[in-house]
């Protein structure tokens, strides 16, 4: 059986992947932004899981898990999400971010359960190591569900072939080095590593980290297999917090022209 993540990368075009964190800045509104992106023809959805201390993300994505944690937002509520979003649009891929203390607490089988319950095609856990993901990685298998894996600017070849090794779907390229929503990746140096990376494997890679606009896809996607935004969305809905209406014209105005710098 063939996991939508792989069936999207089938298609010859450049994949646009946008980042929410799921219940920000509340339920009703989280679940109208993510129609909005749909509705935009994104190609991977990707859901924050909120987390109290999510330390691969700069302030922007901080504050956003902030907000959904004082909503109360948990992860049964990040399942509706997913639930909500392939209601929308069946073959959309869905993949869920955050750290793996939100699944351990959880319970591993509980969760990939529910995951595959409510649609959820792919992972990515942060924070977690290569040599701690078999009990993971065994649920996920089981369930035709992919674990994204993070691969950053100073992975050596050792390193990388660890990685590789229960990776799918695709890679995660770490365009720049730090936390989320900091400067932009520098193209020549990102060029050089796709290069590397692509030695070792057939799957595609999509850098993060560091894209802000349709410009900044437009070159990652002249390189890489497509891009994942994130921050800019939520810089939106942190200036438009008083303004409802304003935050959705925003957001949808951004993500068309996203879509846009994804044809190269």
């Amino acid at each position: 059986m063939t996991n939508m993540i792989s069936q999207i990368f089938e298609k010859e075009n450049k994949k646009l992947v946008t980042f929410v964190t799921g219940g920000d800045p509340d339920l009703e509104t989280s679940n109208e932004i993510i129609k909005i992106l749909i509705n935009n023809k994104i190609d991977i959805l990707e859901i924050g899981m909120p987390f109290s201390d999510p330390m691969a993300d700069g302030p922007t994505i901080q504050l956003s898990s902030n907000r959904a944690i004082n909503k109360g937002i948990n992860l049964e509520n990040i399942f509706t999400l997913a639930s909500e979003a392939k209601k929308i649009k069946g073959n959309i891929p869905i993949i869920l971010m955050g750290y793996y203390n939100l699944i351990l607490y959880y319970g591993i089988n509980k969760f990939v359960k529910r995951c595959k319950e409510n649609g959820v095609d792919g992972l990515i856990i942060v924070d977690l190591q290569p040599e701690e993901d078999k009990d993971l990685i065994n649920e996920l298998n089981n369930n035709n569900i992919d674990l994204i894996r993070l691969i950053t600017p100073t992975t050596d070849k050792e390193r990388l072939k660890l990685i590789l090794k229960n990776a799918s779907g695709f890679l995660y390229y770490v365009s720049v080095m730090g936390i989320t929503g900091q400067k932009s990746p520098d193209l020549s140096e990102l060029e050089r590593s796709i290069k590397f990376i692509k030695q070792f494997t057939d799957l595609p890679i999509v850098p993060g980290f560091g894209i802000k606009n349709a410009t900044d896809v437009n070159n990652i996607c002249k390189i890489a297999d497509g891009a994942v935004v994130g921050s800019s969305i939520i810089k939106i809905i942190e200036k438009n917090l008083n303004s409802k209406e304003k935050m959705l014209s925003e957001i949808d105005k951004f993500t068309k022209d996203l879509k846009n710098g994804t044809k190269v």
